[in-house]
């Protein structure tokens, strides 16, 4: 992607303009954003999704009149199980559809112009009419694409974010709108992280939420010492504390301070690393949500390997594949591999643009070629 040429996807701005201007700092409305847009998945095909138990579905219910006046329950659902299309005020939500469907995950590709490590998925929501889930806030950045129908949307930087009490949502308590639009198929809108905002069909409609992930500190904290934890013998040796001057103690309760400085020798040695930390953070942003698994590739192309070229003989990643890569290492679905020299740049056009040429292919040397054979074998990447 040139990052410098302008797109309609982002209302004519290149995506370096767009991310100077309004990623993470003011909304932005695009009309047209996708011309002639029509839905990749029919209503029957979500709902079909919602069955399915590797997807995370939920369902949202409007209850006026009731205390709360909300209902959510979570999938999977039986079609059955859903409300009559005529019913107004619900709206089925299924996360991760990028995962399922092949023209899903492309056009989430076309989001690739902020890095793969934010980038997270793509959820549909189905709403019938005056369906929606609140005036809330995320906390993380969203493209909302509308994708079938009509929806009005209020939008607002909204100080206070106190919630509704015993609701199932997060629903504001006092939603202070500033902005309205409505959106026609083919019109998306920007928010940034925190920006309140509370959308209603205006009859059925479907729309594609593009989200990106904002790990908080204390989520990196706690799975980056984990993953640093289980490396820890290697990184810290195997020594054990010893203290042959301990003298005799009147208060046996009290934590000696030389263990206390032992201990913390320990977890420095086992930080002091910069590969470590990179590399238990690439595994880590990496690593598939619990729901995702891959097809076993066919038993052909099991015995077969990699073809080393011929036309038509590129190799791509699985949509359900994340890669990505630092100046030492390549990720892949939770795994680290040291790179260097030729096999570490095809490595990263693969990580890149998500497949490689025949070309490129017979460029690998064996040992990258096995690697990657063993990652066809686990149905992480296929040979077109």
């Amino acid at each position: 992607m040139d990052i410098s040429q302008p797109l309609p996807l982002l209302g004519g701005l290149s995506p370096q303009l767009f991310m100077k201007r309004h990623w993470q700092k003011k909304p932005l409305l695009i009309r047209r954003a996708i011309s002639d847009f029509k839905p990749l998945l029919d209503r029957a095909q979500l709902f079909e999704l919602a069955e399915h138990q590797d997807v995370q579905a939920r369902l949202v219910m409007q209850q006026p009149g009731q205390t709360p006046g909300w209902h959510l329950k979570s999938g999977p659902f039986a079609r059955r199980a859903l409300p009559a299309l005529s019913r107004p005020g619900w709206t089925v939500l299924v996360q991760g559809v990028d995962l399922q469907h092949d023209a899903v995950h492309a056009l989430m590709n076309q989001f690739r112009f902020v890095p793969d490590a934010r980038l997270d998925d793509l959820m549909i929501s189905y709403a019938s009419d005056g369906g929606g889930v609140g005036p809330h806030f995320d906390s993380y950045d969203v493209f909302l694409l509308q994708a079938q129908g009509r929806r009005r949307w209020r939008i607002g930087r909204q100080k206070d974010r106190s919630l509704q009490p015993d609701v199932p949502l997060k629903i504001l308590a006092h939603f202070e709108p500033e902005e309205e639009f409505v959106l026609e198929p083919g019109d998306m809108l920007y928010l940034p992280l925190w920006y309140a905002h509370d959308g209603v069909a205006l009859g059925e409609c479907m729309t594609y939420s593009i989200g990106f992930r904002s790990p908080s500190r204390a989520e990196l904290a706690r799975e980056l010492l984990q993953r640093l934890a289980d490396d820890a013998e290697d990184a810290v040796g195997v020594a054990v504390y010893r203290d042959p001057r301990q003298a005799a103690v009147s208060e046996p309760a009290e934590v000696p301070a030389q263990l206390l400085e032992f201990a913390r020798d320990a977890l420095q040695d086992a930080l002091k690393d910069p590969a470590a930390l990179g590399r238990a953070l690439g595994e880590y942003m990496t690593e598939p949500k619990a729901n995702v698994w891959f097809p076993a590739p066919e038993p052909q192309t099991h015995r077969a390997g990699l073809a080393p070229g011929g036309p038509g003989r590129k190799i791509q990643l699985d949509r359900r594949s994340k890669m990505m890569f630092d100046a030492k290492h390549i990720y892949i679905n939770g795994e680290s591999f040291r790179a260097g020299g030729r096999d570490a740049t095809l490595m990263r056009r693969l990580a890149d643009q998500r497949y490689l040429t025949a070309q490129d292919l017979g460029r690998v040397s064996p040992e990258a070629r096995c690697l990657l054979q063993d990652w066809q074998q686990a149905g992480w990447l296929h040979q077109l």
